[in-house]
């Protein structure tokens, strides 16, 4: 696709076909839709085809070996660039031995190439586009290229002299153009580097772990991506790890600047995971493959990122509504042109020139290139940065956002717990090793930091046996003997009716009797105090909104400056609150639970840690990978500012049409200067957008 009417003609196509979610993206070339089974996808590539373009199966876009194959439009403008260069020495015709290229039929054979070059590229497109009724930016080029090349070869073969020979403006229109499409393709794949740099074909030879005979280890080399879960393979110091896994044995180093930009090296022992593509700096380990190339981490990050591409933000509907009619309003004006300055000069030649320069300097793909270049660095400085945007939609909501509402447990403490001190009623007839065997056999059924806390460290060989258990949102965990025996461990709700003490955290409870407590210590994620600070200071109110006890949330909130506490809240009360805080302002919630799916859902923006639950993370609208509340305010500085270079770009290339089709109009450009403009006019907006990737967001 070479501009913003080609994605909009492929949408389009794509929608009378009666698709649905489709997202076309002119950044990288992708395009995606949600399709029923009876839809023929070889009949849809035909058609996709049928309008001049050239389908590429993902499965074929791995780069082949070797180098890779030269630009087709620097191919193009280097095969042009010799008979324009030659053409273009008849302006120095006073010298004598270059009098012989003022001849027309010698103009006319070097132009020939040129012209036919450039037809077969911009006239097959203009054409095709014109008869699926959404005329591109080459027919522009393909109409101002055919008048001059026309009106030279009347002149030529009727012999009306040097006032009809404009060879040298046809062939200079259409090589400047393939340089300018070279520049803007260059320009674009730029704002693709960081994607690019992920997606990159990360096929490394891994150690794999077999056994023999005799049971004994055997290590041989495999492709990594030939690993398929369950695995084993041993990476050693130095090493990139070939696939996603879990550390069986031994302890390492991780580089895992491939996903977070952070190079420090973060410590992994057993039973922790590595991210494919991250690298050991220092130790070796044996792990377990835990995903298919294809389902990795950063195949899921490359697929959310070039999705959240494919999506139009708001401010880009004017820009492609204005694009639709841009082609067909530009040949209007040049016709237009080309009368007025014909009646007012009263010369065919100039009132043409002018016309053809009319149409040479418009150019669409600026305002089709506004947003997805900016959109595509965004997301991937966010990706780079472990900041993966499912939509783009909400790079732009967060100009907006004027409240950041947080959970506590697990994401602005470590959810890391320990246990702190418990107490056995003494009516419940307990002793120590029966008390923890019930809260172990309940909470060893939930994900919840506590739970994981209590079960870890009170792991017990035998358990009770429950007939029925299950997890009560805002509540606990609730389970049933056969003997009919009701149990439960959870919050002070789950014991109000035997004690009115509420300020411990997991209440064990049978059949309505109080059995004890257990209280766990938790700490503040380091980082927390920071962000708080860096958000007050952007003006933006914080609100702790937790299902914990009003107790503990006050210290939460007064140790960190949190403004506002919202405690002891349901699931369904946490959805309430956030709906009310979403229509006070515009609203960000940062959560990492299941209780905290729906709420996430409501929020103007959801952002979830990486490492929260499943639920959470798919219902997100933006994922903070690698634990990173530390990178909330990136988010927030890359959507602002991804914003405002969006609205940078609109605003030049408007401000570019607006004044280079009226000077272009009035003769003050040659239509070869004309086309050199256009080119560079893409460029630049693509060079603003890659300041982003430099640009201070915080």
């Amino acid at each position: 696709m070479s501009c913003s009417t080609c994605a909009l003609t492929i949408n389009k196509y794509l929608e009378k076909k009666g698709l649905q979610n489709i997202k076309v993206s002119l950044a990288s070339g992708d395009v995606s839709f949600d399709t029923a089974e009876s839809v023929d996808k070889k009949q849809l590539e035909k058609g996709i085809e049928d309008l001049g373009y050239t389908v590429i199966p993902e499965a074929s876009q791995k780069a082949a070996p070797g180098k890779p194959p030269m630009n087709k439009h620097l191919r193009y403008f280097l095969s042009c660039l010799p008979f324009t260069a030659v053409l273009l020495l008849h302006m120095f015709g006073h010298i004598a031995w270059l009098h012989w290229l003022m001849q027309p039929w010698v103009q006319l054979v070097l132009c020939l190439p040129v012209f036919v070059i450039g037809m077969r590229f911009f006239g097959r497109s203009a054409v095709k586009s014109l008869m699926n009724g959404m005329p591109n930016m080459n027919v522009l080029i393909a109409v101002g290229a055919l008048a001059a090349f026309v009106y030279s070869l009347t002149g030529t073969l009727l012999n009306l002299g040097p006032d009809y020979l404009f060879y040298e403006t046809t062939a200079s229109i259409i090589t400047i153009v393939f340089l300018g499409y070279y520049l803007e393709d260059a320009s674009v794949q730029a704002t693709q580097r960081s994607l690019d740099s992920l997606a990159a074909n990360r096929k490394t030879t891994a150690t794999m772990i077999a056994f023999d005979d005799q049971h004994q280890e055997v290590l041989f080399p495999m492709d990594s991506d030939q690993l398929k879960i369950g695995d084993l393979v041993l990476i050693r110091s130095g090493e990139e790890v070939p696939a996603d896994s879990r550390i069986l044995w031994g302890e390492a180093g991780v580089d895992e600047s491939i996903l977070t930009g952070e190079s420090l090296p973060i410590d992994k022992k057993a039973k922790d995971s590595l991210i494919g593509g991250s690298l050991l700096v220092s130790g070796s380990v044996k792990a377990q493959v835990t995903a298919d190339a294809g389902d990795s981490v950063l195949a899921g990050i490359v697929r959310m990122v070039r999705q959240a591409q494919g999506e139009k933000p708001p401010i880009q509907q004017l820009a492609d509504k204005i694009s639709a009619v841009f082609v067909p309003t530009v040949l209007v004006l040049a016709a237009l042109t080309f009368v007025g300055n014909y009646f007012y000069l009263h010369e065919m030649a100039p009132a043409l020139m002018r016309s053809v320069a009319v149409l040479v300097i418009a150019c669409p793909c600026a305002m089709g290139l506004a947003t997805p270049a900016a959109i595509a660095v965004g997301l991937g400085r966010g990706a780079r940065k472990g900041i993966l945007y499912r939509n783009a939609r909400h790079l732009e909501a967060f100009k907006d956002i004027r409240q950041v509402v947080f959970d506590k447990t697990g994401t602005l403490t470590t959810g890391d717990f320990s246990i702190g001190q418990y107490h056995i009623h003494p009516d419940a007839g307990l002793n120590l090793e029966e008390f923890q065997q019930i809260a172990f056999s309940l909470e060893k059924y939930s994900t919840h930091p506590i739970a994981r806390s209590i079960t870890r460290e009170w792991k017990t060989r035998s358990s009770l046996r429950w007939q029925k258990v299950e997890e009560v949102k805002g509540l606990g965990m609730r389970g049933e003997t056969k003997e009919g025996d009701l149990y439960w461990a959870g919050s002070y709700k789950v014991a109000s009716t035997a004690t009115s003490d509420d300020t411990h955290n997991v209440y064990i409870v049978r059949n309505q009797q109080l059995l004890g407590w257990i209280d766990v210590k938790d700490t503040l994620r380091p980082e927390a105090a920071g962000v708080i600070q860096w958000l007050h200071g952007k003006g933006i109110h914080t609100v702790l909104l937790s299902g914990d006890r009003q107790k503990a949330c006050e210290t939460v909130a007064a140790a960190l400056g949190i403004q506002e506490v919202l405690a002891e809240q349901s699931p369904e009360q946490k959805l309430e609150q956030v709906t009310r805080l979403n229509n006070e302002m515009p609203t960000a919630m940062v959560g990492d639970g299941i209780n905290d799916a729906p709420a996430l859902a409501r929020a103007t923006i959801g952002l979830s840690m990486s490492d929260a639950s499943q639920l959470a993370v798919q219902t997100a609208d933006v994922v903070l990978m690698n634990q990173g509340l530390q990178q909330l305010p990136t988010a927030l500085g890359l959507g602002r500012h991804t914003f405002a270079t969006i609205r940078t770009n609109l605003f030049w290339a408007f401000a570019y049409n607006v004044v280079a089709i009226p000077v272009a109009a009035l003769g003050l450009l040659t239509p070869a200067v004309a086309a050199l403009v256009m080119g560079l006019s893409d460029v630049v907006l693509a060079a603003n957008s890659l300041r982003l990737y430099v640009k201070k967001v915080v």
